[in-house]
């Protein structure tokens, strides 16, 4: 069958079910994600923050994330591949964003999503124009924290709402396929639901959106730093990893590693 394509997304939203959508940043951890069914595999610029340990996105580059799509491509069979475009990949005019847009295609993801709404209507249209399919991302916007000043809802009021709406409606006018709300107000994100043609993936922004994504790592219960209220936890693989080297510790240390096995037969006999 191969991958899913964006008609396979939209089929999804019209036949009313869910589109689920998770990250990924390596091969191994890409091609399990896809055995267990997933539609869409984003290659987030969250990467920054939970395989580097950086405080922000800002710190991704291309060559960063050209890497990371690289890898977690090789290992999809199934689902769509998304990757994110890094801070300053789009911003600095829209020769820069379609070239930078057209490297990922290269490198093997389907599609590119980038943050933003109106203000980057004319880089969607662009980017679209030149045959690569596009998503949105609204709401809060990682890249853009320190001008909101924190993770804070998005569109609780109805001046800010308003806006959100604008910049839905120019993302799907710009030719974007899906857009990502991200700690959007969930009464907002159901009317931007139900106003838009195009799906809504939620993160963090309730139960109304077309699809909802979470961070991988959030979900097997491998963060340090901050964890999102909105996340579920569907593993403890921190206590795993973290019971499993010490054990490995206590044996190397109590000398039971490596166990002390008889050397073969024909090995005595040279």
């Amino acid at each position: 069958m191969g991958r899913k394509t964006i008609r396979d997304i939209w089929k999804l939203t019209r036949d009313g079910q869910p589109i689920v959508a998770l990250t990924a940043y390596d091969y191994f951890t890409a091609k399990y994600v896809d055995e267990a069914g997933v539609d869409i595999i984003l290659v987030g610029d969250s990467l920054e923050m939970v395989i580097y340990g950086s405080d922000t996105t800002h710190t991704a580059t291309m060559e960063k994330m050209l890497y990371h799509t690289e890898a977690v491509a090789r290992a999809v069979k199934n689902a769509m591949v998304v990757a994110d475009m890094p801070f300053l990949s789009y911003h600095t005019g829209i020769g820069d964003a379609v070239k930078n847009a057209g490297r990922f295609i290269q490198a093997g993801a389907q599609a590119v999503k980038l943050e933003g709404g109106w203000k980057f209507a004319a880089v969607v249209k662009a980017i679209v124009d030149s045959g690569i399919p596009v998503m949105g991302h609204i709401g809060m916007l990682p890249q853009s924290i320190h001008r909101i000043g924190g993770y804070f809802t998005q569109g609780a009021d109805e001046e800010t709402a308003s806006m959100l709406y604008e910049d839905a409606r120019a993302l799907q006018e710009s030719g974007a396929f899906a857009v990502v709300l991200e700690k959007v107000h969930p009464q907002t994100a159901e009317k931007i639901t139900g106003m838009l043609e195009i799906p809504t993936i939620g993160i963090g922004s309730g139960p109304h959106c077309d699809g909802q994504i979470l961070v991988i790592n959030d979900i097997l219960g491998l963060f340090d730093k901050f964890t999102p209220p909105f996340v579920k936890k569907y593993a403890d693989l921190k206590s795993q990893i973290i019971e499993a080297a010490r054990a490995f510790a206590e044996d190397v240390r109590n000398k039971k590693f490596p166990e002390q096995k008889e050397r073969r037969t024909d090995e005595r006999k040279n």
